[in-house]
């Protein structure tokens, strides 16, 4: 378990599998950075898009998706990225297990947690979460925090990667010497960065974390589950 070593962990986590991924991989590679993808099996290809401020946002085909996110953690989105709220607990379960036994095909691996589609949850869904094994779900909730969190299935980020208070937070994380383990979770869209063009963002955040042998970089199942 990583707090065996270190007292401080950095994780990320994007959703919706979209092409924008490449790049981003690319630089969480390049700067030594791990990241959970939250995909959704059901609508995992390209015919899934849609526009946002004049950029076309398209999902990625299913075929090489294992070798693109190697080295990093897939986990679940749900299987067509349905407002979970809406659906009773049993459509829940029924959609979240089509998700999970398709993502675990693809990759060959065991899906641990998940991610909300619209960042909307209940105790329903929480309870059908737990139903089929997801051990964390990340809620589109930030709070500015490093603590360790008790409830996994109602996580909170750090902050999103477009919060202004973005690289104070990484410099206060970065420059702290906690005595007890401390978390810097930052979640987003990769698309986010073609539509504002700034990818720069990521590039700096990622590069200002880089190379520090007191931080340990993870997923978010290495971070939050200490796997």
């Amino acid at each position: 378990m990583w707090t065996d070593k270190y007292k401080k962990a950095v994780t990320f986590s994007y959703d919706d599998g979209v092409e924008a991924d490449r790049k981003l991989v690319e630089i969480f590679n390049r700067y030594g950075m791990k990241c959970t993808f939250n995909l959704n099996y059901g609508i995992q290809n390209p015919q899934s898009s849609w526009v946002n401020n004049g950029v076309t946002i398209s999902r990625m085909p299913k075929e090489g998706l294992k070798e693109l996110y190697k080295g990093h953690e897939t986990a679940s989105h749900s299987y067509e990225h349905k407002n979970l709220v809406e659906l009773t607990a049993e459509e829940i379960e029924e959609d979240m297990k089509k998700d999970i036994a398709g993502l675990e095909s693809l990759f060959g691996c065991k899906i641990m947690g998940m991610a909300y589609p619209y960042g909307t949850f209940d105790d329903k869904t929480v309870e059908a979460l737990k139903n089929v094994g997801m051990k964390y779900a990340r809620t589109t909730m930030t709070n500015h925090s490093f603590d360790v969190q008790q409830d996994l299935l109602r996580f909170q980020s750090t902050c999103h990667h477009a919060d202004p208070e973005l690289m104070a937070l990484a410099k206060k994380f970065v420059e702290s010497d906690p005595d007890k383990p401390q978390i810097f979770y930052v979640w987003g869209h990769s698309y986010e960065f073609d539509v504002n063009n700034n990818w720069n963002v990521i590039e700096d955040l990622c590069k200002y974390l880089s190379g520090r042998d007191d931080i340990f970089f993870g997923t978010n199942s290495e971070v939050l589950l200490g796997l």
